[in-house]
């Protein structure tokens, strides 16, 4: 019998989860310094797959062997989902800060839903479009950095660009994730995922680790790299899992709306990064749209689609 949590309760873990989500940004800025975007994802990974695997295996009893039916899935998931975004969301944050990242991140459920109207055929009202073209107006101001003469230069910060190539990735994983979770469950799913991406990561990571002395960088980096794989990936998958199931999907994706502001004072606080008056307009304005199109009844029933958000 699954025991009953009181709202409060839910309420304060998904507020815990999103600290965890807002941390995996700073963690992986001070990561990205010494090791490089494929060993960071191949550890995260590697972590997060060697922690929750039993407890699938506990959950799952006998069904939790992988089917061949499900492989497709897994693959397609392990690839776009975990090995894309993240490959995309560490180089990113080489170039860029953690605080915009996370803001641009935010931008995900619109762009999820974007894909979702265009190949699942789900239907966009005015109401929801004249959302999607406000968050994204956010968006372009965030990499214009508030400034006209950007945009009309094309004098773009690369890293603002590849973390939207990554928010892009993710909501694609969406996508897939929609469809795969009719077939094979979102424990099962996400572990496996995990497990896959570790396996297809490996040789490329040990290459780089050998290449690059990774050895010689010192402790930080490997701890900042097991605090991503154990709480936003393992921990804030667990939690999401649960308010889910306890408060359905459309308030606990609402959480989701704090990680760039939770992210942002945490940049400001332990990486020293500054916040200009267009970060505050171009958040507020992605933030406002997600909202309000969740609100509007957007109903995507995406289990694990913000998981680890995104994280």
């Amino acid at each position: 019998m699954t025991h009953k949590y009181t709202d409060t309760k839910i309420f304060f873990l998904m507020i815990l989860a999103t600290f965890f989500w807002a941390g995996a940004f700073i963690a992986a800025k001070l990561g990205v310094y010494e090791l490089s975007p494929i060993i960071l994802t191949f550890l995260r990974m590697g972590i997060a797959a060697v922690i929750i695997f039993p407890y699938m295996m506990l959950q799952l009893k006998g069904s939790w062997k992988l089917k061949k039916v499900e492989f497709s899935y897994i693959l397609a998931t392990a690839i776009i989902g975990m090995i894309g975004y993240h490959m995309f969301f560490f180089t990113a944050l080489k170039y860029t800060t953690a605080s915009k990242a996370s803001m641009i991140n935010a931008s995900n459920p619109l762009m999820t839903a974007v894909l979702a109207g265009v190949f699942a055929n789900e239907k966009l009202t005015p109401k929801k479009i004249g959302m999607l073209m406000l968050a994204l107006f956010g968006v372009t101001y965030i990499i214009m950095a508030g400034n006209i003469q950007t945009l009309l230069q094309m004098q773009f910060n690369k890293g603002d660009l590849i973390m939207l190539c990554g928010t892009l990735m993710w909501a694609i994983y969406g996508i897939i994730v929609k469809k795969a979770v009719k077939f094979i469950t979102p424990l099962k799913l996400t572990t496996y995922t995990f497990l896959t991406s570790a396996l297809l990561t490996m040789p490329f990571a040990l290459y780089d680790f050998i290449k690059t002395d990774a050895l010689s960088v010192g402790l930080n980096p490997y701890l900042a790299v097991i605090y991503m794989a154990i709480f936003p990936t393992v921990l804030g998958y667990s939690i999401q899992q649960l308010a889910i199931s306890q408060i359905g999907p459309s308030k606990a994706s609402l959480f989701i709306n704090l990680v760039p502001i939770i992210s942002t004072v945490f940049a400001v606080l332990f990486l020293n990064e500054t916040i200009a008056l267009y970060h505050v307009i171009g958040a507020s304005l992605i933030i406002i749209a997600v909202i309000v199109y969740n609100l509007d009844g957007y109903k995507a029933k995406l289990s694990v689609s913000n998981t680890d958000s995104n994280l």
